[in-house]
Parts: structure tokens; sequence; C-alpha cells
């Protein structure tokens, strides 16, 4: 993972932890680094946030513990360019993340295609809460209609029971601020490429600290030490 780099892996992995972590900018970083004697430029740890981030995410979710069958599910606004994009975004009941999905539009396609990609990884829900986004049901009600169509196993699937509540949905409304917390201090992305990453590693962190790795289950590993497990 770290051959061939010109800095020791425990440099890489403390900037690339950092950033996604704290509320620190890579010019910050970069001093901090020289302040242990270690000269390493700004844009070379923006380098390896972006290069690291979706292998250690890879690692994670082979790593993951399964979520619960009711979920919660929404979207909240990101800004790129100085435009609104939108992270799709599920939780279960347990308030573990499911899935995550950044989208440059908000409408039925991109619904869809988050959904599709949270029933690929985790199967079948029994109950998805929403608020009152007729878009979200839409694709609620689509999607389920494919994944019963394409199962093999010649049950007799329940439909997904779907609950619309801006109250009860208010559940994900809190945990989108983990989220947004930590971007706020970047003032906006600068490519949708670049966010989504970012985003990705920021998500990463996130359910670290919820503990949703098996690894973490009956052990209260810190960030630091779950990221040398990930990065072993």
């Amino acid at each position: 993972m770290f051959k061939g780099r010109h800095f020791d892996r425990s440099v890489i992995l403390l900037c690339v932890r950092w950033y996604l972590a704290y509320n620190l900018s890579l010019r910050n970083l970069e001093e901090m680094m020289a302040e242990r004697g270690i000269s390493v430029d700004h844009a070379t740890v923006h380098r390896w946030v972006i290069r690291y981030s979706p292998e250690l995410l890879k690692r994670f979710n082979q790593r993951k513990r399964v979520v619960t069958a009711k979920w919660h599910v929404d979207e909240t606004y990101i800004k790129v360019r100085g435009q609104w994009k939108y992270l799709y975004r599920a939780i279960d009941s347990n308030g573990d993340t499911v899935e995550f999905w950044f989208s440059e539009r908000r409408n039925l396609s991109a619904a869809k295609r988050f959904l599709r990609k949270a029933l690929k990884r985790h199967g079948r829900p029994e109950r998805i809460v929403i608020d009152g986004s007729q878009t979200n049901r839409e694709a609620i009600l689509s999607c389920d209609a494919e994944s019963r169509l394409q199962d093999r196993s010649r049950r007799s699937l329940k439909p997904i029971r779907i609950r619309q509540s801006a109250y009860l949905n208010n559940r994900i409304e809190q945990d989108h601020r983990a989220i947004k917390w930590r971007i706020r201090p970047m003032l906006g992305f600068k490519a949708i490429t670049t966010a989504q990453v970012i985003l990705s590693g920021i998500e990463m962190i996130h359910m670290m600290r919820k503990g949703q790795a098996k690894y973490a289950c009956n052990q209260r590993l810190s960030l630091a030490e779950q990221f040398e497990l990930l990065a072993a």
C-alpha cells in the first residue's frame, strides 16, 4: 500500500487521519509536520488524502458489521465550486451508517442509484423512514420492485414498508451534523471528484467513531489504532 513512497507510512497515515477527522486545513498540517521536523508540502498531504482514502474505505467496508433492517434515508447539501450538490445518506435503527452517495443532482435518478447501491451491499431492509419527499418514495418503490423481480430465491418477499415522517427522520438529520461539522471549515470543494473522495474518507471516520468495524465491537480502539489495522 505504501511501497515506493518517500515518506514513512506512519507520517502518511497521521496526516490522512488528522485531515479527515479534525477541523484542520492542509496548511495547518504542513505547519504541524514542520514543528515535528518533517518537511512536507500541503499539496503532498492533499495527494495522500485522495490516494489513500478510497483504499482505506474499501478495507473498512470489508470489515464493517451488519446493519439492521430498519433504515432512515435523507440527503443533505454540500457546496462544490459555489453550487449546491447532494449527499444521499442512510443510517439504521442503531444510528450506524448504512450507505452514502454523492450526486450532482437531486432527482429520481440519483435517489435510485443511491438505493440500488445500498440494497446491493446490505440487502433488503424491512422498513425505510423518509421525510415528505415524494421523489425518495418513488425511488424506494421502484428499487423495491426491481429487487423482488431480480430475486432468485423463490421466496415470497414482502414489500419494503415506507414511513414518511419528518419527526421520525430527525435521527438522520442529527447524524448529518458530524459530516457538515468537518466540511464547514473547507469553505466548499473545488471539484466533484475531489469532493467524492474526501467525503468518503470523512464518512469512514464517522463510522469508525461509531464502532462499526467488526474488530471494534468488543474493544474500544482509538482512530489511530483502527487506521493501523486497516493499513496493515
